[in-house]
């Protein structure tokens, strides 16, 4: 009789140990607090050049949540109680007020952060140990505060301006500047944050480490490495685009450089760095292939040396 009430009461539960109809109000309860932050997020940062990788990150992180789903529900847990009220009373009055202001990146954050508090009250935090990278993955989705942003552009900003300028004055141009002013011939440009490198960073950040991830999560120290190339490799490319801009700028003019061009450009440089972090990936992956088997042929070695 025991067995079958308990089939009974699992019966009525869903495969992560939540009653249907509890489920259900949380899904609804979560949809209400999401969509209008998602519209708004949308709205506001995924139209932009420095948001556009946006919708490509949401779709990849639902997928691989998917893929992952099957791993977490295995370890799935039911959390003490108070420690969810207790991080939900403290992030829902804050998502209140940031949703008051209208203040996009706080609101993102903190409806995210709503979102895994609910996602822990289902399944625990083991189980959202195995789902890390998707959950920390699907935070590129929302745009960085704006503070963070002004505090990382400034020295890319003066570092790209003057690699260019040293650059361009070797080969003869009429140029100058400073700070992130640009003086060439009888035309004056700012390097703003959207040729600095940071747009570049968040999204090839994003796209990289999805890329890194399905293709080397088993081997983490590689993947670091590999990581660690993504922020000189968009500092490049986008070196090479203030680049172009200047030049566009000198030989046909400012309307050429800040239209269509100017946009153009940044696309390019993207698709570029993009394409070398996979080139990278290929050469760098060889060596350390090769670097392993020598290392395990030296160490198998010795030990044949210390046997016999």
């Amino acid at each position: 009789m025991s067995s079958v009430a308990a089939a009974g009461v699992h019966g009525n539960r869903t495969s992560s140990g939540v009653p249907p109809l509890a489920g259900l109000g949380l899904a609804a309860g979560m949809l209400a607090l999401a969509l209008p932050t998602m519209l708004f997020v949308s709205r506001e940062s995924w139209s932009t050049e420095q948001g556009a990788h946006g919708p490509i990150v949401l779709a990849t992180g639902v997928w691989l949540l998917h893929r992952l789903w099957p791993q977490a529900r295995e370890v799935a847990a039911h959390p003490d109680r108070w420690r969810v009220w207790a991080l939900l009373a403290v992030l829902l009055p804050l998502y209140v007020l940031a949703r008051i202001t209208q203040v996009v990146e706080v609101e993102g954050y903190l409806m995210y952060g709503a979102l895994l508090v609910a996602l822990y009250s289902v399944i625990g935090w083991h189980a959202m140990t195995k789902l890390w990278f998707p959950l920390f993955y699907l935070a590129f989705i929302f745009p960085p505060p704006e503070s963070l942003v002004a505090a990382a552009t400034t020295p890319m900003k003066m570092y790209i301006s003057q690699a260019a300028i040293a650059f361009l004055d070797v080969l003869g141009y009429p140029i100058g500047g400073r700070g992130v002013m640009i003086y060439i011939g009888q035309y004056e440009l700012l390097v703003a944050a959207a040729c600095s490198g940071l747009n570049s960073i968040i999204s090839l950040s994003a796209v990289s480490l999805f890329y890194i991830y399905i293709r080397h999560q088993a081997n983490w120290r590689y993947a670091a490495l590999l990581s660690m190339l993504i922020v000189p490799v968009a500092l490049a490319a986008n070196f090479v685009r203030v680049l172009i801009l200047i030049l566009l700028t000198y030989h046909f003019g400012e309307a050429a450089a800040q239209g269509f061009l100017h946009n153009f450009a940044g696309i390019m440089m993207f698709a570029a760095a993009l394409l070398f972090i996979f080139a990278l990936d290929e050469v760098i992956k060889k060596a350390w292939d090769g670097f392993g088997k020598a290392a395990l042929d030296d160490a198998s070695s010795g030990s044949s040396k210390v046997a016999s």
